[in-house]
């Protein structure tokens, strides 16, 4: 049987982690779209995402323009796409650095570097405003969200 304690102890659990997950749901609207609210047009406003964690990230495309990307598109100076071993093409990433989010998909393989799990195009990475190797906050799109 549990106690009174047990049960405020839970309950208070319980209200600090629906707080945080809205201080996060504010945060997450504030950094992809500049503070004001969402609309239904956003980019990844219709998909619901995994729990963010965090990865290894470069960056890549000078001197890869022109070439096909292992997806089947055409790498392009403004191409926003990433690179990632496993998830199959297509999948849908949302990206967070430094209060920057961006919602793409994944277009190529690799990176084949240790420690680096994801190779964003130029483009991308400039959207974020991440420069050479570093660490991100990632989501991959889980399905597509109920409409409201």
């Amino acid at each position: 049987m549990t106690t009174i304690k047990q049960n405020t102890l839970r309950w208070a659990l319980c209200l600090a982690a629906m707080l945080a997950l809205m201080a996060g749901a504010a945060t997450g609207a504030k950094a992809s779209s500049g503070g004001a609210s969402s609309t239904a047009g956003a980019p990844g406003a219709d998909l619901a995402f995994s729990p963010f964690r965090y990865a290894g990230a470069s960056w890549y495309g000078p001197g890869l323009w022109g070439n096909k990307t292992a997806c089947g598109a055409t790498l392009r100076r403004g191409t926003i796409g990433v690179a990632h071993k496993t998830l199959p093409c297509g999948t849908t990433v949302k990206f967070v650095y430094h209060g920057h989010a961006i919602v793409t998909q994944v277009i190529d393989r690799g990176p084949y570097v240790n420690g680096r799990a994801f190779d964003l195009t130029q483009a991308a990475g400039e959207a974020l405003g991440f420069e050479g190797v570093g660490r991100l906050r990632f989501a991959v799109a889980l399905s597509y969200a109920r409409p409201r």
